[in-house]
């Protein structure tokens, strides 16, 4: 009797381990934006047509993303088989051979269906490393019905001295508007990115022709007396706590007259759906100085595999899926054209249903076309990247200097405090990583 059990069972397990044997589990790290938390609900389709792959998300803030994808693809630890990272990432970690190549996700993905911009970004020496999920400029959102109520007229390309008198002419506290929402949040993609793509329109750089700071210069006093006055006379309260996605919260709510961020906030803005403001929003170019460039960007999230993965081909799989051109028409059937991942695909802009039903595609092509990542500013600079610089030393240095930029915001610093304390610290930095 005892001889039969232990048959049985072992039997059992047999068929227990043959099963799991033929099912491959992914762990993806991703970002919670709205893009992503919109594929997170929608990778059911995914699943449901690949029975042997099962997804394990993680879903994390984009601060806390980035620190723990870092950490694992760099000490090759395999805690991820996917992971979400953007343009700055993709040139520095393909270098180090910390990702798998994408030049074989298939005919079906139809790579050369990619805009040109977010193409060259996510690759290196010709090979696409992470496939977009999303493409962004920055632009201008607006309230119509606050403008004309005030008899303002947005300019189709506003000047900051525009921007500054109409967010402050628009701020109502008392009735809950805010004149203008910036990112405050500490963070070389938060409140940095917004603050790099202003010193750009205000002629700042990051490094001179010898990788010196130039946080000490007039352009960088310009710019951040410009941010910190909007943010403490015509911003919310608070707002060294907003990142994309609280900003995206409060515009979306009618709390801001203006908001200059990405362009993939637009399907949200105007989804009566997400936000009460959809029929009121009207969008303009980013805001310039009158010195040629303006406070444009350039980014792209997008999907990668770590070279530490043991499961590859399932990766690839779920990849060219997530940013196939199949999954934009699925995206479309559930939640109408409008909220198709915008700025990846030629083929969506060419696309009359997305057309009609976007009114900011023109203006969303426009500003990543725009953004010019090898000269971004007005004055030469070593570096590529417009609102970072695309060196392994900027995630921490930014994310730094983004906290003493906080600071001024707070109060706790003066404007020229946190510059000289950004130049210090950046030249401690520079220096220990050799480059001076």
């Amino acid at each position: 009797m005892k001889r039969i059990a232990t048959i049985l069972l072992a039997a059992a397990l047999s068929s227990c381990s043959g099963g799991n044997r033929d099912v491959t589990t992914l762990t993806v790290a991703t970002v919670n934006n709205s893009d992503m938390v919109r594929l997170k609900g929608l990778s059911s389709a995914f699943t449901k047509a690949h029975p042997n792959i099962r997804l394990n998300w993680v879903t994390l803030e984009e601060n806390v993303l980035r620190q723990r994808v870092t950490t694992d693809v760099a000490t090759r630890g395999g805690q991820f088989d996917v992971i979400t990272i953007g343009s700055y990432e993709v040139p520095i970690w393909a270098q180090r051979r910390w990702l798998l190549g994408m030049d074989d996700l298939g005919p079906s993905y139809r790579a050369d269906d990619l805009l040109p911009a977010i193409r060259d970004a996510l690759s290196a020496k010709g090979v696409l490393y992470a496939a977009p999920i999303n493409g962004e400029g920055s632009f201008t959102m607006y309230r119509t019905d606050l403008f004309a109520k005030a008899k303002l007229v947005m300019p189709q390309h506003p000047s900051w001295d525009f921007i500054a008198t109409a967010a402050k002419k628009l701020n109502d506290p008392a009735h809950g508007v805010y004149g203008i929402c910036l990112r405050g949040k500490a963070g070389w993609g938060e409140n940095m990115a917004t603050i790099v793509a202003m010193s750009n329109s205000f002629g700042a750089r990051l490094f001179d022709e010898h990788w010196r700071p130039q946080f000490d210069t007039p352009e960088w006093k310009r710019t951040l007396s410009v941010y910190v006055d909007l943010a403490r006379n015509a911003g919310p309260p608070g707002m060294i706590a907003n990142g994309f996605n609280e900003s995206l919260a409060l515009y979306a709510a009618g709390k801001c007259a203006i908001w200059f961020d990405s362009t993939v906030a637009a399907p949200f803005v105007t989804d009566p759906k997400t936000s009460v403001v959809a029929d009121k929003t009207g969008f303009a170019a980013a805001p310039d100085a009158g010195l040629g460039r303006t406070a444009n960007w350039l980014w792209t999230w997008a999907l990668a595999i770590p070279a530490s993965t043991t499961k590859a081909k399932a990766a690839k799989s779920f990849v060219a899926w997530a940013t196939g051109p199949d999954y934009a028409k699925l995206v479309a059937g559930r939640f109408g054209w409008a909220a198709a991942p915008p700025g990846t695909r030629t083929s969506l802009y060419a696309n009359p249903a997305y057309r009609k039903a976007a009114p900011f595609a023109e203006a969303t092509l426009e500003a990543i076309g725009a953004a010019d990542t090898h000269h971004p500013t007005v004055k030469p600079v070593p570096y590529v990247g417009v609102q970072y610089a695309a060196i392994p030393e900027f995630q921490g240095l930014g994310t730094e200097v983004g906290q003493q930029f906080s600071g001024a915001v707070a109060g706790t610093m003066t404007v020229d405090q946190a510059l000289d304390a950004a130049q210090t610290s950046s030249k401690r930095q520079m220096a220990a990583a050799s480059r001076q």
